[in-house]
């Protein structure tokens, strides 16, 4: 594999904005018929260079090469143009278009005078479509797909062109496990075409089970490249954070107080019901579960955002009528919610509105805004969830995605809640930031905040939680204590086995 010239291959990259040197010569090589990882924090530079590598940003210095020849990558259409081909975390899709148009925007093909081939393109794409077994076709307009099928239309487009290398980013973030396995399908289709793949994850079981080289990017900088059978999760860990990873959980030393919250019976037509649980000050409660179970639907009823149909909700006893997320807020409750983008953040807002977005009112006088309030918050919570940005000026669509999820539990825990819900609190984050965020979670619970976690991640349900709630197709079907779970029985109740 060594003596092959590489499909893609970066030399001495350098790309600088105001005050960062975003990539500090960064070089790196694909090998056709590889499927090589680009791993490290969130904000080390993959995204910045992969944006060099696309053509949306232009290098200062250094030089890409496609094969043996240089090339310049002036925009997406041409990058694409030269075989380089992107599956992007964050979908880019018309929602108002069919899959077909999406799968070929830009490149639809036509008849005479311009008129698009509409048979030929439908069958072009059923085509496509049918190697990812996916169930709706051509003529489907994507706004009526879920997140997951919006996916799969991502990755049609890489189908559809004489791929010198793919750059999948994330591409399993929002597949179900079963879409999963046709992705790994086409992967190592492509790999067994001789296409380089470059594979951006932060998920560890992923890397190990699909790629063969591991490359690692720290602050701008190349660390270096290894064989992935010949490393282990602890040694890419240190590469990307500069240190070892403690991912030990420490003993609650801490007394748990009183029920902070209660459910009882709580209903929501077909997405839960009959659900019953509490959960104390000082206690992280997790939530388990496959997609679909009503982990999420039962989050957004807590926080006002479904009225549920049968049951009550009592905060330190008192029976609450939660019709609003304002009122939620009023009576102690937040949540973070599972998807920063689109429900957790202002993209284009700065840090700080961002931050101090729910308790404007509270910091106005009058007509106006205290500037300072919100600056002194914003410092507040960016010390202390080590938010990496130059300042509270920054955009927050600039940030990188784990420093925007912080952004988003620190607008919630500025307001001081009794009861701290947490959606998918790490998902798309690097493992620094995991670690740091579970740490934080717990500290949370020991300074007396009772906290529920959602999560789709096993290990980390198991590491943060005190009790943990199996759910399947709606309903719940066991609660465990830490000392009592384990990861074969937490399996099965979350795919309906009952103990016998």
């Amino acid at each position: 594999m060594t003596q092959q010239s590489p499909a893609l291959r970066l030399e001495g990259i350098v790309k600088t904005f105001p005050g960062v040197r975003a990539l500090d010569n960064v070089s790196l090589d694909v090998l056709p018929g590889e499927v090589h990882a680009l791993m490290g924090e969130n904000g080390a530079g993959k995204s910045t260079l992969m944006k060099v590598l696309g053509g949306i940003y232009q290098p200062d210095e250094g030089l890409i090469y496609v094969g043996d020849t240089p090339v310049v990558m002036s925009n997406p259409l041409d990058s694409k143009a030269k075989g380089i081909v992107f599956i992007h975390q964050e979908l880019s899709l018309a929602e108002e278009l069919s899959v077909a148009e999406n799968v070929y925007l830009g490149e639809l093909p036509t008849l005479s005078f311009g008129r698009v081939d509409w048979k030929t393109l439908y069958e072009k794409t059923d085509a496509i479509l049918s190697k990812l077994k996916v169930g709706f076709n051509a003529r489907t307009l994507v706004g009526d797909l879920s997140i997951a099928n919006q996916q799969m239309v991502e990755i049609a487009r890489a189908l559809t062109v004489d791929a010198k290398a793919v750059i999948f980013d994330e591409p399993t973030a929002s597949l179900t496990d079963a879409e999963k396995l046709v992705l790994f399908e086409v992967i190592a289709d492509l790999k067994s075409q001789g296409v380089g793949i470059v594979y951006i994850s932060h998920r560890m079981e992923e890397i190990f089970k699909m790629t063969d080289r591991v490359s690692v990017l720290r602050d701008g900088q190349y660390q270096g490249s290894l064989l992935t059978a010949d490393t282990n999760e602890e040694q890419i860990t240190q590469m990307m954070i500069g240190r070892k990873l403690d991912l030990s959980r420490a003993p609650i030393t801490h007394e748990l107080g009183d029920i902070a919250l209660e459910v009882r019976n709580l209903s929501c037509g077909s997405s839960y019901q009959n659900i019953n649980f509490q959960v104390r000050s000082g206690e992280v409660l997790g939530f388990y579960g496959l997609v679909g179970a009503g982990r999420t639907e039962i989050a957004e009823t807590l926080f006002g955002l479904r009225q549920p149909s049968a049951g009550t909700i009592l905060l330190d006893g008192e029976q609450m009528h939660i019709n609003s997320p304002s009122a939620a807020i009023k009576a102690g409750i937040s949540l973070v919610p599972e998807d920063r983008k689109t429900q957790g953040l202002v993209l284009g807002m700065n840090c700080r509105d961002n931050m101090t977005l729910p308790q404007v009112d509270d910091m106005s006088a009058g007509p106006f805004v205290s500037d300072g309030a919100e600056v002194a918050v914003f410092d507040l919570y960016r010390d202390r969830l080590d938010i990496r940005t130059p300042g509270w000026r920054q955009t927050v669509g600039n940030l990188s995605g784990g420093n925007q999820q912080k952004i988003v539990i620190g607008k919630w825990l500025s307001m001081h809640p009794k009861v701290l819900i947490v959606d998918e609190p790490t998902r798309g984050i690097d493992v620094g930031s995991k670690s740091a965020i579970h740490k934080l979670i717990r500290e949370l619970a020991a300074s007396g905040y009772a906290v529920i976690v959602i999560s789709s991640e096993m290990p980390e349900v198991l590491h943060v939680s005190d009790r943990i709630v199996a759910m399947f197709s709606g309903e719940i079907i066991r609660t465990f204590t830490s000392e009592d779970v384990t990861e074969d029985n937490l399996i099965q109740a979350i795919s309906g086995i009952t103990p016998k």
